[in-house]
């Protein structure tokens, strides 16, 4: 992995098949979830940013794939992802299990709705002048 990566499908394509099927996969449900959100390399993996900003991360690792919805992602669905390693801003996703296409849909959403009100309270108010 010394090579420059710049496309999600540079990224996918230096795993294994197996893996690269799990990594597709979670772009799609991403996609699925924010059709407007685009695709990225940041931080050296696969994000997905909505309105200018981070949305999403994803990547590969040795035995799980990670889902990086930022700490309020995680936070926010607690009991649900209670059968998965969790950290503040990361879920792992083994790959010997189905990846929890639901649950990921949920969170995307969630961040979605976060971003929008991210921007909707920075757009600059309207003055009238009469």
């Amino acid at each position: 992995m010394n090579k420059k990566i710049n496309t999600i499908d540079e990224y996918i394509a230096q795993f294994p098949k197996d893996v690269q099927e799990k990594l597709e996969k979670m772009r799609d449900i991403i996609h699925k979830a924010s059709p407007k959100a685009e695709e990225a390399i940041s931080y050296g993996i696969p994000t997905f940013k909505l309105n200018g900003k981070n949305l999403v991360h994803f990547g590969g690792f040795k035995n799980h794939a990670s889902f990086f919805p930022a700490s309020s992602g995680v936070k926010a669905f607690a009991k649900e992802l209670a059968p998965y390693k969790v950290s503040k801003g990361t879920i792992q996703f083994p790959y010997d299990e189905r990846l929890p296409i639901g649950l990921i849909t949920k969170i995307v959403k969630f961040r979605v709705m976060e971003n929008l009100e991210i921007v909707k309270t920075r757009l600059p108010k309207r003055t009238t002048n009469r």
